[in-house]
């Protein structure tokens, strides 16, 4: 940045009341420098070199979390979802779940009516080292089906052939 490094950008932003998501991307991998950033008021920090999927994937996990903040509860049918206390019920009766399906199941929701890829799943849930041509997503859509719908009757997890999966369900009106 011409004239002023990214911090004092991001110190003016948030000494002014301005609380949009802020992304650092940077070549200052210290982690000195990285705890700077997010002391500073930044919600993620990523250092070069990254992948372009990575960064939208990071985007996007910043969009849900700024548009989840007004909505902690959310009804689909039999289907409840507490964000702030991450815990889904069916007919009123907790679902065990792991964090991982929890994670897919929150990131599908937020993205509801989106075909969201493997791939985008993958680097949602994952750091970019795991094994991208693992079956464990098929694996925690598979367990997540059973959990949500176990008579199989209305499941709300779709699966659009060759593109990946969408959350099918409307929230209901409150």
């Amino acid at each position: 940045l011409p004239g002023m490094d990214g911090f004092r950008v991001l110190r003016a932003l948030r000494e002014d009341g301005i609380s949009m998501p802020v992304l650092i991307l940077t070549a200052r991998g210290a982690e000195a420098d990285k705890v700077r950033g997010l002391r500073l008021g930044a919600d993620d920090y990523v250092t070069k070199p990254f992948y372009l999927e990575e960064i939208l994937a990071r985007v996007n996990a910043l969009q849900r979390r700024v548009a989840g903040r007004s909505h902690s509860l959310a009804d689909y049918g039999s289907i409840r979802i507490d964000f702030r206390a991450r815990v889904v019920l069916r007919e009123g009766e907790p679902l065990d779940l792991t964090s991982f399906e929890y994670n897919t199941l929150e990131y599908l929701v937020h993205r509801a009516g989106e075909v969201i890829s493997k791939t985008e799943l993958t680097e949602d849930l994952y750091d970019q080292h795991f094994d991208r041509d693992s079956n464990v997503i098929e694996v925690f859509i598979g367990r997540l089906r059973k959990k949500l719908d176990p008579q199989n009757k209305l499941n709300p997890i779709k699966t659009v052939r060759g593109s990946g999966y969408r959350f099918s369900l409307e929230p209901r009106a409150k």
